[in-house]
């Protein structure tokens, strides 16, 4: 199982000019291939080969570039991969919808990182401070908040730079063992994510929307306070470093919020059962979108499902169509505004959160899908009176206003 652990760096004001550097040398190189690349054809190989094709170059250019000497060999190597990265990274943009372009030249300020394969880098101590060793570069102090197991194998570490000036440490890790998954899951949980309430489970648990408005407000205050100075003066590389530490303190915040989330459903269930959102599509609604970008429904899906295969839970994907108009109990669909919060099943009487309902669904469908037997309720086309003028497959809840729209057209029949 792949995995990474991120460290914080301390560096010296001269280490960060020696990252610096070393992470612009790279900006450079990877422009120089790029532009390489783009003269190789198509028909020259697959995507791999045109690209190590460039890479092969290296040593004929360390020979007029005397600047590549200073990088260490697998950054250097590295600095040129990322273009099969980055091209592979677009054909997934483009085919889950979005309109992307190519490759472009990288400026300073959009190429913030450079990585160590295989090797050029240890642990070490140093006055009884742990840094971190990186060949052709120094000792960087770290911040080891936490080990690594020994039973991993680190196959690389990235050196990166935040908008905010901070530097960080992330090491890819191999190795780890992944727990074999429950053949009998006991623990079994469905989620039902919202913007009122976060998250409302099959269990009872409703955890609350985190609340952002604090450190909103100080971005945006932060954002006014650049509009007004001079581009590119250093009053304003001052206050942009404030606009990025802003934008760093909301993303930590919804981050810390959803990990926590997601590794206490992940470490504490045998199954968690989800909806398979469309959050991209979900944004793009009008109205709310704000909000419902701010929930970061797809991020916490996908922190959900590493962790659940970390833990060796079950994690499914259900079909979110009509997950709140039935009834959890009898199957019967109610139409239900967003205004009405409380499930009442007029087929079969069963009362139940509107959100609540919807977790019992969900966690139903996901059970289904990973073979789990459990009975079925009365069939949905027998619950109500054969005489009946309202048709059991789509029940409208009381007080909607597509009930008085029924109700009127009845009486005018």
């Amino acid at each position: 199982m792949h995995y990474a652990y991120r460290f914080r760096l301390n560096p010296t004001p001269e280490q960060r000019e020696q990252l610096d550097y070393h992470r612009d040398t790279c900006r450079q190189l990877y422009n120089h291939a790029l532009n390489k690349f783009e003269q190789i054809p198509d028909s020259a190989g697959t995507l791999n080969q045109r690209v190590r094709q460039v890479r092969d170059q290296l040593t004929d250019l360390k020979d007029w570039w005397e600047e590549l000497n200073d990088l260490y060999s697998t950054v250097a190597q590295a600095a040129v991969m990322r273009i099969e990265d980055s091209i592979k990274a677009l054909s997934e943009l483009k085919e889950r919808g979005y309109n992307v372009g190519s490759l472009n030249w990288k400026a300073p300020q959009d190429f913030r990182s450079f990585t160590y394969v295989q090797s050029g880098f240890e642990f070490d101590s140093k006055n009884g401070q742990p840094v971190l060793s990186l060949s052709k570069l120094a000792d960087i102090p770290i911040v080891n908040h936490r080990e690594i197991p020994d039973d991993v194998t680190i196959k690389e570490v990235t050196i990166k730079k935040e908008l905010t000036g901070e530097w960080f440490a992330s090491f890819a890790v191999d190795g780890k063992q992944t727990p074999e998954k429950p053949t009998d899951s006991e623990r079994c949980v469905g989620i039902d994510v919202g913007i009122l309430k976060y998250a409302h489970d099959t269990d009872g648990t409703a955890v609350g929307s985190l609340d952002l408005s604090d450190e909103r407000e100080r971005l945006e205050r932060a954002q006014r306070d650049l509009s007004r100075k001079e581009h590119g003066s250093n009053n304003w590389e001052k206050q942009r470093k404030v606009v990025a530490q802003r934008h760093a303190d909301l993303k930590r915040k919804r981050r810390d919020f959803l990990h926590k989330l997601s590794n206490y459903y992940a470490s504490e269930y045998d199954l968690v059962a989800v909806e398979g959102l469309d959050a991209k599509g979900l944004v793009e609604l009008p109205g709310n979108s704000r909000t419902r970008a701010s929930a970061a429904w797809g991020t916490f899906k996908r922190m959900l499902e590493y962790k659940c295969d970390r833990e060796g839970t079950h994690f499914v994907e259900v079909d979110p169509k009509d997950t709140t108009k039935e009834c959890a109990s009898c199957g019967v669909k109610t139409e239900k505004p967003l205004w009405v919060r409380e499930h009442s099943c007029p087929s079969c009487g069963f009362e139940a959160d509107r959100d609540a309902n919807a977790a019992w669904n969900i966690l139903s469908r996901g059970l289904e899908e990973v073979g789990v037997v459990h009975s079925e309720s009365t069939p949905v086309e027998t619950a109500l009176p054969a005489d009946t003028s309202v048709s059991a497959k789509r029940v409208v809840e009381a007080g909607s206003p597509t009930l008085k729209e029924r109700t009127a057209s009845a009486v005018s029949e």
